[in-house]
């Protein structure tokens, strides 16, 4: 179960988005309030999930319902219907690394002209059909049940792990390396008195750990009674934390080794641009490259393929859970998926809209997940799901400060976020509902989503019987 709750959270946030995040927010200064917010939101986040998802044997709906009271189970529809959104447009993600991944096989990159294969694929019916090629492949692993998505975890993250080693292991060998290396792991204390250092790194451990996704609970309804909540907790957010440097090790030990002069230019090149133009012309540019580059676009895939899996089980399980059969849930989700995935593959403006969207609608699903722990009452969480029958290690009560730091920084970040929408135009021009970042576009989609939540609460809160535990080893 642990290498599915692995898979869950290692994805292409670590691979593709953590080297530009850490590269651009000072380097070794950038480390520091990371791994102060693995522990102040992520672990924390994940001890709830796992608690509430071994507690009530239902999803993030079913169990908002069965622990807080019928009348929150729209948070719980809220942390799904978030985590849903992302996956529509996740599955283009994953379409990209697939299509990435056979033009380093056949060698149509880096080409000629960098940007060239991106610019020609990117919103083309080529990107919808590589969108349904991930899609399927996910689809396909979680018809199998939670036996066919550990069978997928056993294979996909050890491999997915080894590849990661193998890069990192690599662009350390090349020459310069070491500049990479001191800016990644060499910080600027001064720099810490940057808020928004502070902020970027809350909003990564955010997005690439998952917690507060609802993932972890949908796996955790499968755990065994005795499962140790406390130990899969802190092993998935440090085994996640250490892909990403890893990750980050990886792609600025080659950044500063190959083009060193153009550094700046590179990390700062955004998502898309880094990954996807600027890292083939480095491997072609290094000893053995297209080998290496093969092996880097495999690797993202994996990562994206495990994080889209664990995306489609927590739909299907919700599906599951209001008394649809898991075949006709999986068609269902499936079918949801290609349709309200193709705007995304085929307009990146749209693709930017739904990220900003629904990524920051995450801290409003973290911001739940606190509030439901601070109804039930702290203490009496802690206690009964937390330091349960199995858990070798007990959690203290800093725990208890520790959730109501998470609804602190939650509204910190939602607060933050929201403010970044509103330019130099002022506020009225922020309103504006259908531009691809602003306020407006926020205001609209959240609006309509928690409206409809809470219209059909009732409807939402009826409760089917819920999940077996696994049964115990021999």
């Amino acid at each position: 179960m642990l290498l599915v709750m692995l898979g869950m959270a290692v994805g292409t946030g670590n691979i593709w988005r953590f080297p530009r995040i850490a590269a651009t927010n000072g380097g070794g200064a950038f480390l520091v309030p990371w791994v102060v917010f693995l522990l102040a939101w992520s672990v924390p986040l994940l001890l709830v999930e796992f608690g509430m998802g071994k507690g009530a044997r239902r999803g993030p709906v079913g169990a908002f319902a069965e622990l807080v009271g019928d009348g929150w189970a729209w948070m719980g529809g809220w942390v799904v219907l978030c985590a849903t959104f992302i996956m529509f447009y996740y599955t283009v993600v994953t379409g990209w690394c697939v299509r990435y991944f056979w033009a380093s096989l056949v060698g149509e990159i880096p080409g000629a002209e960098p940007g060239a294969v991106w610019a020609a694929y990117a919103g083309s019916g080529w990107a919808v059909l590589t969108m349904a090629i991930g899609l399927a492949i996910g689809l396909w692993v979680v018809a199998r049940g939670i036996s066919g998505i550990e069978a997928a975890a056993r294979l996909l993250m050890p491999v997915l792990i080894l590849l990661v080693v193998v890069l990192a292991v690599r662009a350390v060998t090349l020459p310069g390396a070491e500049r990479g290396l001191a800016f990644l792991f060499t910080p600027d204390w001064s720099a810490l008195s940057n808020s928004r250092i502070w902020l970027e790194a809350l909003t990564q451990n955010a997005w690439d750990t998952g917690a507060g996704w609802g993932l972890a609970l949908a796996y955790a309804t499968y755990a065994r009674a005795r499962e140790d909540t406390t130990i899969n907790a802190f092993v998935l957010g440090f085994g996640n934390n250490s892909i990403s440097l890893l990750a980050g090790i990886m792609v600025l030990c080659t950044v500063f080794s190959i083009r060193p002069e153009a550094s700046a230019e590179i990390v700062g090149a955004g998502n898309n641009g880094l990954t996807f133009i600027w890292m083939p012309q480095l491997f072609a540019a290094m000893p053995g490259g297209r080998f290496f580059m093969g092996l880097f676009f495999l690797a993202l895939f994996f990562a994206a393929l495990t994080s889209l899996i664990s995306m489609i089980e927590l739909g299907t399980r919700t599906l599951v859970d209001r008394g649809i059969s898991r075949s006709r849930a999986i068609v269902l989700l499936g079918g949801a998926a290609f349709v309200l995935g193709i705007p995304s593959a085929l307009s990146l403006p749209f693709f930017t809209n739904q990220d900003s969207v629904w990524g920051v609608g995450l801290m409003l699903s973290g911001l739940f997940f606190g509030i439901a722990v601070l109804r039930y009452g702290v203490d009496r969480f802690r206690t009964r799901f937390v330091n349960s029958e199995g858990s070798d290690f007990a959690i203290g009560r800093w725990w208890n400060l520790a959730i109501v730091l998470v609804v602190v920084e939650a509204l910190v970040l939602l607060a933050w976020w929201l403010s970044q929408t509103i330019g130099a135009e002022g506020l009225v021009a922020a309103l504006d509902p259908f531009r691809e970042w602003s306020l407006g576009t926020f205001l609209l989609q959240w609006g309509v989503a928690l409206a409809l939540l809470l219209l059909f609460n009732r409807r939402l809160s009826r409760r089917t019987p819920p999940v077996e535990a696994a049964e115990e080893p021999a």
